[in-house]
Formats: C-alpha cells, sequence, structure tokens
C-alpha cells in the first residue's frame, strides 16, 4: 500500500477522533434544558349544573364567553359526576372527595354522619398537602363552611371567606382579588416554583344576589318579600324543557332548606318565581365567567398560561324548577352531573368525551398530570388517559346516592343509555322507582311533563323493560356492595 495513503488515513482517523471526543466534551457541559413541571389552577363553582351552559344545552340563554373559549381550547367531559351524599349539604361530602380521592362511603365523620371506619390524619395526603411537599407553591380562596376544614388549612397561603354578594367587595370579585395579589406577590419575590391555585368560588349558590347591571342583563331581581312574587321580565331565561310546578313525590328530606327556605324562592314553584331565580342564577355564573377571565389574563402576561393546567368543575349540580325542585337533594342528571372543563399542556383543543368521571377521581389525576406519586389512601382513578385521547371513559358503570334527610334515601345507577333511580324514604312512605333511556330521553321526563313518545317517560312500570328494569336492579345493588353502602332499599336483600 502507499506509504502516503497510510499517513493520510492515519490523520483523518487521528481528527475524527478528535472531533468526536471534542463533541462529547462540548455535549457534557452544554446546558441542558429541564423540563417545568406544569402549574395548576383548579376553579371549583358552587352549585352549577352543566346544563346552565350552551355546549352542554343549547337552549341556554347564559352569556360565558371565558368559560365557552375554555371549552374550545381544551376538553370538556360529558359524563361528569358527582358521588353522592350522606348528608344534606352534599356541598360537604363532595369536597371531601375531591381534596382525598375517597368515596362517598369511605369520608371522614361529619355532619352527623359517623364512619367508624374513618381514615386517620387523611388531610395529610390531601390536595394542598400532597402539593406542599412536591415543591409546589399552593395557595387556595374559597368560601367558608360546608367544606373539609382540617385539608383545606394544608394550603400554604389560605384566604377563604363566604362572598354570596353584589358587590365586588361581597361578591365573586373578592375571589378573584384573592388569587391576583397571590400571583403579583408571587410575581414580585421571583417564586420559581410551580404553583397550584385553588379558585373557589362562593356563587352561584344561594342566596343569589347578583350585580345590579347583570341583574338588569337578566331581567332578574333579588326578590325578599315572601308574601309576594318577583315581577314577571321578558328578558328572564325561559323555563327549563323539564320544568315542573311540583316533584310529584316527596324527596324524602323533611323540612329541607333548599326546597323550603332559600330567600326569593321558599316553597314557590310557579313560573315567575323559577325564571326570577334563574336569572339570578345567570347573573351569579356570568360574574364568575368575569372573574376567571381577569385570572386568566393575569396568567397570560405572566407568561404562565401555556404551563397551566386549567380545571373548571362544580361541586355538585342543582335543579332550580327542573321537575318541581329547587336544591341539589336529588339524582337527576341536572344535579347529579356536573362541568367539567380541563385544558393545559398536552390536551388538544375542542375535544369532547364520555369520561364516566367522579369528582373522586380529580386528586388522582392531578398527581398524574403532575408527575406525583399517587397515595395509597386515594380510592379515585386518574383520567390522564382521557385527558390525552387515549381512551374515551374510564369506567363502565356510574353509582350515586342521597341519604340526607331520611334514610335509606336515594339510590341511582347507569349504564350505557339506561339509568334507575330508586326512593326509599320517609320510613317506607315514600317507595318509586324511575327507569330511563337517556339517548331518548336526556331531560328525563316522567308522566306529568305529558310527553306522547313511549320513550320519553320512566319506563319502571312498562312491561316491555322489565327484564332491562331486572339487570339495573342487580347491578345497582352491586355497586352498592363495591362501594361499602351501608344500607339496603325496601326490595334488596338485607345485610
Amino acid at each position: 500500500m502507499n506509504k502516503g495513503r497510510i499517513f493520510c488515513n492515519v490523520v483523518v482517523v487521528f481528527l475524527v477522533a478528535i472531533v468526536g471526543f471534542s463533541c462529547k466534551d462540548k455535549e457534557k457541559n452544554q446546558p441542558f434544558e429541564v423540563k417545568k413541571k406544569p402549574n395548576f389552577l383548579f376553579v371549583l363553582v358552587d352549585d352549577q349544573s352543566p346544563f346552565d351552559f350552551k355546549f352542554y344545552d343549547s337552549t341556554s340563554t347564559l352569556d360565558a364567553p371565558t368559560i365557552t373559549q375554555l371549552a374550545k381550547d381544551g376538553l370538556v367531559v360529558d359524563d361528569a359526576r358527582h358521588m353522592g351524599a350522606m348528608v344534606g349539604a352534599v356541598c360537604t361530602p363532595s369536597r371531601h372527595m375531591i381534596m382525598s380521592g375517597r368515596t362517598v362511603w369511605s369520608l371522614p365523620s361529619m355532619q352527623g354522619y359517623i364512619n367508624p371506619n374513618e381514615p386517620k390524619n387523611l388531610e395529610e395526603n390531601t390536595i394542598g398537602a400532597i402539593f406542599n411537599r412536591a415543591g409546589y407553591s399552593t395557595m387556595r380562596t374559597c368560601k367558608v363552611g360546608n367544606s373539609y376544614p382540617k385539608a383545606n388549612k394544608q394550603f400554604t397561603v389560605v384566604k377563604d371567606a363566604t362572598k354570596r354578594g353584589g358587590t365586588d367587595e361581597s361578591g365573586s370579585a373578592w375571589h378573584a382579588d384573592q388569587v391576583l395579589t397571590y400571583l403579583e406577590d408571587r410575581d414580585s419575590i421571583a417564586d420559581e416554583n410551580p404553583f397550584f391555585i385553588y379558585f373557589g368560588l362562593s356563587h352561584p349558590h344561594d342566596v343569589r344576589d347578583g350585580t345590579p347591571e347583570l341583574l338588569a342583563k337578566y331581567g332578574a331581581t333579588n326578590h325578599t318579600d315572601k308574601n309576594s312574587l318577583p315581577a314577571a321580565n321578558e328578558k328572564q331565561p325561559p323555563l327549563p324543557d323539564n320544568y315542573l310546578d311540583g316533584h310529584p313525590f316527596h324527596h324524602g328530606h323533611l323540612e329541607l332548606r333548599d326546597e323550603e327556605n332559600v330567600s326569593g324562592v321558599w316553597k314557590n314553584r310557579d313560573e315567575q318565581t323559577v325564571r326570577n331565580e334563574i336569572g339570578r342564577e345567570y347573573a351569579c355564573s356570568e360574574n364568575i365567567d368575569i372573574q376567571l377571565n381577569k385570572v386568566l389574563r393575569k396568567l397570560e402576561a405572566m407568561g404562565e398560561l401555556d404551563n397551566t393546567y386549567i380545571i373548571y368543575t362544580s361541586d355538585h349540580g342543582i335543579a332550580v324548577g327542573r321537575h318541581g325542585l329547587m336544591g341539589k337533594q336529588n339524582l337527576y342528571e341536572h344535579t347529579w352531573r356536573v362541568p367539567l372543563i380541563v385544558k393545559g399542556p398536552g390536551i388538544k383543543t375542542n375535544q369532547r368525551v364520555k369520561g364516566n368521571i367522579y369528582l373522586t377521581d380529580i386528586l388522582p389525576t392531578l398527581c398524574d398530570l403532575a408527575d406525583i406519586d399517587i397515595p395509597e389512601t386515594v380510592q379515585g382513578k386518574s383520567f390522564k388517559p382521557v385527558l390525552m385521547g387515549e381512551q374515551d371513559s374510564i369506567r363502565d358503570v356510574m353509582y350515586g346516592v342521597y341519604a340526607g334527610g331520611s334514610t335509606p334515601g336515594m339510590r341511582t345507577v347507569k349504564k350505557g343509555d339506561w339509568k334507575l333511580i330508586k326512593y326509599d324514604v320517609l320510613d317506607g312512605k315514600v317507595r318509586e322507582t324511575q327507569l330511563f333511556n337517556l339517548a331518548e330521553n336526556p331531560n328525563e321526563y316522567i308522566a306529568l311533563h305529558g310527553k306522547s313518545s313511549e320513550m320519553q317517560n320512566n319506563l319502571a312500570e312498562n312491561s316491555k323493560y322489565a327484564a332491562k328494569l331486572a339487570e339495573m336492579e342487580n347491578l345497582l345493588l352491586e355497586e352498592m356492595e363495591t362501594y361499602g353502602d351501608p344500607f339496603r332499599l325496601w326490595d334488596q336483600e338485607t345485610k
């Protein structure tokens, strides 16, 4: 071989080696980009039916541009529900479930309900404590009362107060101001930790005292005279399609405040009262939309919006005239379901999924999104796979309970299009069964609604659906057993 060629080859190999070592050395010393932990803005409102929004019910007249845009920019869950309550203040177990990821019969004792097997020191594994340990800066603002006090205290910054008035100081603007002040303080001290903000609002829970301009927009008044009806106004929202002037049987909770003593409503179920009250509800909800917009614009100005998961939901739904009811102590869709929107890193825009999600699933999902180990105390399921487009739902069957007032109370189960509700209340004086096909009867019309279609009715007494009724009855008992329900209904096997 030519000596010159050998020499050239040696030189080339030598140079390649030098360049290789140089590149490796450069790669070793090159600063690598550390993936920034995501922030969280968890927005929880009080007493809001998903059907208040146009993206759940196209007939709604609520104007909520910020929340509607959030839905377009993120993912909407159609079947999101609270699991229920064993006490009259449905807010309380719901908020325990959100904070702890526990199911309804596995919560700490509360408000007269005693759980002999309640978990010890559970507050140490609730949202605030978990995210504190993970290096997050945590902040909370929300109402006072009917919640989970031990868990609420775990947040580093807590600004709680009940604000249900019609001014900036007495209403939803106060909660937004607490968040904005926190973000400004964080900016001023250059806090580089990721943040978890629990942005809770006291509205649209009654008393629904809206701001004067928003009440005027919806033709509503803060009615306070028990001996008269509120004025009718063409600007008021229309009656819901499943409105009734009274429920066909008692709901089982005697002297229930929500059904008998809400200021502006009391026991009235006439058209003027209901339309005015929906107008008040919408006025409060639009104000929430305005306040949320302020917070989102602040996050955008700080450059944090794109790296923030925004979760919008309610602790439960509400009736406000639907089925002749006013409160949240029932298991119809308007009350059992909750709005749920999630937007953030990795979530495709303008998505809609079934989900079959409980509020109990919020905590494990938050942990999953933040890459935090899910505590062993958690019983819910992470729905991150749903958010990331990997699956449409996380379970096939949904179970719900209301056992405040009189026991056993109400129970419901849903699978596919079929839903069963059973009532066993007032010491056996009321024992009723309802069977609905929600694909054909999404508004859960009953005989009093006067629909001519066979399917747009309660099918429990229709012999054509006896097999489906039996199937759903068996499924309900299975779910009651799965979740440790301590009661049995009149026609179930006794424990």
